[in-house]
């Protein structure tokens, strides 16, 4: 029961770090529902992926998990998507960006790295709160990706490590 009663509060405080990241809770909760259908109404993680990334013969989905992608702007929500061949992020609402003709496009933000274009996955931890966890995927071209606020930190760093130590 003791080893249960731990993994609850893991869990929990998994979403309360997830759910804090987020720029109102009722915008978090929303986002989540919209992804939630999304991923029902396409057949589930793996599917969800095939058609948002190429998808090569041979492949598989190690993991899907929810995170938030650190840029300038801020934290993004999204699913990262770790795979035999390649890491891959997108935000789970879309984005506007400008166009050239002045008018604005809705994308989904994505990032992919090719699994053997990482260098290396390192832990980070926020000083004065240490229980608000950081990955940094650190490629061989120099590039840096920042993760926070996982579900599972634990699980998503261990899938991440055996994805690229393949």
């Amino acid at each position: 029961m003791n080893l249960i009663g731990k993994k609850a509060g893991t869990f929990a405080h998994g979403v309360r770090e997830h759910v804090r990241l987020g720029p109102k809770i009722s915008e978090t909760v929303k986002g989540k529902l919209s992804l939630g259908a999304r991923i029902l109404q396409v057949g589930g993680l793996e599917n969800v992926f095939k058609q948002l990334f190429s998808f090569r013969e041979g492949e598989k989905l190690l993991k899907a998990c929810q995170c938030y992608l650190s840029t300038t702007a801020g934290p993004i929500a999204g699913l990262l998507f770790i795979s035999s061949e390649k890491v891959a992020f997108c935000s789970e609402r879309s984005i506007k960006i400008p166009c050239p003709n002045g008018e604005y496009v809705r994308v989904h933000y994505k990032a992919v790295v090719p699994v053997e274009k990482i260098k290396g996955v390192n832990r980070s931890e926020n000083m004065k709160k240490p229980c608000q966890k950081y990955m940094e995927i650190v490629t061989v071209d120099g590039f840096d990706i920042w993760l926070m606020g996982f579900l599972n930190y634990q699980k998503a760093f261990k899938c991440l490590q055996q994805a690229i130590s393949q």
